[in-house]
Formats: C-alpha cells, structure tokens, sequence
C-alpha cells in the first residue's frame, strides 16, 4: 500500500507539471485544452482524488504565473467527476464526459462567484463562463480518450495499471 501511494504522488506531480508546461507553451486565449487532456488520463491512472490534487496543483501554479483563480476552478471537479466514473465503470468514455460536464458546467458555475467576489467582476449572468469551459474540456477530453486508447491497445495501460496498484 505504501508503495502505490508513493507511485501516485510522484505521478500526481508529473501529471501536474505536465499540464502546467503544456499551458504555459500551448497557449489558447480562454482555454486550456491540456489540462483537461492530463485530467482525463491522470483521472483514470490515479482515481479521482489523486487527479483532483494533481489538476489542484496545475491551477495553483498557472495562478502563480499571472492567470485568475479560474485556473482551479475550471480544473477540480473534471477529475472528481471523470475519476468516479471510470471507478465504477471502466468506460473510457464517461471519463471524457465527466471532464465535460466537472468542467464546463460545474467549474464554470463555481467561477462565476469566485470571479465576482475575489475581482470584481459581474458577468451578470451565473452561466456565462459555460461557453469558455465546455470547447476547452470538449478538446481536452477528446485528444485524452484518444491517448487512452491507443494505451489500451497497445496493452501499455494495463501493465501500467497493475504495476500502479503493486
């Protein structure tokens, strides 16, 4: 057991530098398409709450180089959602769904508050962050799935898998 949570610290860190350097070199006005990318395969790799802290890390330190507490919030719940669902079913799929929805309904819903209370700024509508989340989580989670698979395929994600659980 000692062993399988050290192999998912380390991975949880190198998923959330992975994520930080392909925002900071990839950049999208208004999007960040690489972190629901690592979201997706961290929340399969590590389960949802190793993911979680892993996308956690990724916005605090985007926060640090200039960008809005958006950073974390458009990034948690993805994981959460995308992890428990892979829990219970296995699918590839529902992973990417759940990254969509975690991210671009529920991150985008508790921005509104945050960017209001923290900046200052009134969107006057709570749904306006929606159509800024959902593309990004929607190209993320798909160029994830197609990471996926080819991992599954390749019979890499299952050794990989059972070498994580040892």
């Amino acid at each position: 057991m000692r062993n399988s949570n050290i192999r998912k610290m380390i991975l949880c860190a190198l998923f959330a530098s992975l994520a930080f350097v392909l925002n900071s070199f990839v950049y999208f006005p208004a999007m960040a398409p690489f972190q629901h990318f690592v979201d997706v395969v961290a929340a399969v790799f590590l389960g949802p709450w190793w993911a979680c802290l892993s996308a956690f890390l990724c916005g605090i330190m985007r926060m640090m180089s200039g960008r809005t507490i958006q950073a974390v919030t458009g990034a948690v719940f993805g994981p959460i959602l995308g992890g428990l669902l892979w829990q219970k079913t296995k699918n590839i799929y529902l992973v990417c769904a759940g990254e969509i929805i975690g991210t671009g309904l529920l991150g985008a819903l508790a921005s509104y508050p945050l960017m209001k209370w923290f900046y200052g700024l009134d969107a006057q509508n709570f749904l306006y962050y929606v159509p800024f989340y959902t593309p990004s989580a929607v190209v993320g989670g798909i160029m994830g799935v197609m990471v996926l698979i080819i991992l599954k395929r390749s019979k890499v994600m299952s050794r990989f898998m059972s070498e994580m659980e040892q």
